[in-house]
């Protein structure tokens, strides 16, 4: 069974915490990580988790596939306990947060474990999610602790 790629959009805060969930459990490498600022891209691949099966109740193998995480519109990206030298390190994705800024833009302030974070600062949410080729088995599913 092919599993269709998912493709989102956010325009707005709730949008944003939609493509947040779904990226909840990605492992992203840092050398898949590129600003591209003449472009005012921020872009990133990671290895998303498809939860999305899983919340349906459907049961199958536990799968991964590619997406690209693309901000347009930024105005300036910065980053904290990311050593950029070290581009075979992964990061593991925890959530999107924004906020809107008293000059109007918007911070993105992407949080990865360990205290690992980018911040996006932009003029409007325009963000994509979409997943590329085709999905893969993983042996492990996420585990998430109680508290």
């Amino acid at each position: 069974m092919r599993v269709k790629n998912l493709k989102l959009i956010a325009r707005t805060e709730e949008d944003l915490r939609v493509v947040s969930a779904h990226l909840q459990d990605s492992i992203a490498n840092i050398s898949d990580i590129a600003s591209l600022e003449k472009n005012k891209i921020f872009l990133m691949q990671l290895n998303r988790f498809m939860w999305e099966d899983v919340e349906k109740g459907v049961f199958r193998k536990n799968k991964r596939i590619r997406t690209v995480l693309k901000f347009e519109n930024v105005i300036k990206v910065l980053s904290k306990n990311i050593n950029q030298s070290k581009k075979d390190k992964f990061l593991d994705f925890l959530t999107i947060e924004t906020i809107q800024m008293p000059d109007n833009n918007y911070e993105m302030k992407i949080v990865f474990a360990g205290d690992a974070i980018i911040r996006v600062i932009s003029e409007v949410i325009e963000v994509t999610l979409d997943d590329q080729g085709d999905a893969w088995d993983t042996k492990n599913m996420p585990k998430h602790r109680e508290l």
